[in-house]
């Protein structure tokens, strides 16, 4: 066990000053280089992070989503708590920033950035300027800059199509929305539309009549891409894959609304598995997006940065689990 002896001896500081700065005590005057040169030293010998009650690091959060309504997604709000607890459990400050204008000047002082959302190009090349070390959750049009992690959306795709397939469904629809992307400024195709195309494709089994994709991942989109799917086709396929629980929930109340039965009818698999999917008519077939896992993995990438420098990044991909409920349930969980 490393003790407060040893890292004096390696970092050159007195033990009373370490002993002070890792009980957090707030009276102790030393400058910000000085602090992050001990607590660097001490994680890098081993020492037991617990033990060390001050806080390790300011980080900023820009909370950056393309429109207000994006904000009312049960998952961003996930994504907002988990960062505010393991923050806490990392000793990490946290500062988070919705509005573009205040990110650099709330960037100062800091040592390193979570990003949530959409940063552009230019905006990431400034932190990067600034000496700051990143992950970025999802949406990353810098993977040579900063780490990224984000949910493995095209396997959990692929895996969804091949439980249709494996019932004997071949007419599958999709319901979803559309990917704003920072850098071209433009919407566009998300990657769960483009793997179920080329899923889809090799199968030989792609119907472009069954897409329906626009705009949010919200609930009102859910309904409105629900009802023009259920107006437009003579027949209704026979399963659907929808790309997001916000959506599905909007797509159930519309599907209730024309007297669709489902599972009967129509078949169901979402993504997100939200708190909510549990509780909805019928209960949501969903992927389960550990929000959790991803923001621990974030901060320990985080963390591995500030700790131990290095020159490359890393991009985790992230697995989920499928829950089974009403809405689709194969034959051998029956």
């Amino acid at each position: 066990m490393v003790t407060i002896k040893e890292i004096s001896k390696v970092s050159g500081y007195s033990q009373a000053t370490i002993s002070r700065l890792f009980k957090g005590d707030e009276s102790l005057s030393i400058t910000p280089e000085t602090k992050q040169k001990i607590i660097t030293t001490a994680l890098t010998m081993g020492y037991d992070r617990s033990k060390i009650k001050t806080t390790l690091y300011k980080i900023v959060v820009p909370f950056f989503l393309s429109r207000p309504q994006v904000i009312q997604d049960v998952y961003f709000t996930k994504v907002q708590n988990a960062l505010k607890d393991y923050g806490k459990v990392a000793n990490m400050e946290l500062h988070f920033v919705t509005e573009r204008a205040e990110l650099f000047t709330a960037a100062r002082g800091c040592a390193g950035f979570i990003g949530v959302g959409e940063l552009t190009r230019e905006e990431l090349g400034t932190l990067h300027q600034m000496n700051l070390k990143g992950v970025l959750l999802e949406l990353n049009p810098c993977p040579a800059l900063f780490d990224t992690v984000r949910p493995d959306t095209n396997s959990i795709t692929q895996d969804a199509l091949e439980r249709f397939i494996a019932e004997g469904f071949t007419e599958i629809g999709f319901i979803g929305g559309r990917y704003h992307n920072p850098v071209t400024g433009q919407d566009e195709m998300d990657n769960r539309e483009k793997t179920f195309r080329e899923v889809m494709s090799r199968h030989g089994l792609l119907q472009d009549k069954y897409i329906f994709t626009e705009g949010l991942f919200s609930i009102d989109e859910g309904y409105q891409l629900a009802s023009e799917m259920y107006k437009t086709l003579p027949v209704l396929p026979e399963a659907c894959l929808i790309a997001s629980d916000t959506l599905a929930i909007g797509a159930l109340q519309a599907f209730s609304e024309y007297g669709v039965k489902l599972p009967k009818d129509m078949a169901i698999i979402s993504i997100n598995n939200d708190e909510i999917a549990q509780y909805v008519a019928p209960p949501l077939t969903t992927y389960d997006i550990d929000v959790t896992e991803m923001i621990k993995t974030a901060i320990y990438l985080l963390t591995d940065q500030l700790t131990n420098p290095r020159k490359i990044t890393k991009s985790v991909l992230l697995g989920s689990e499928l829950i089974i409920r009403k809405s689709f349930i194969p034959k051998n969980e029956a």
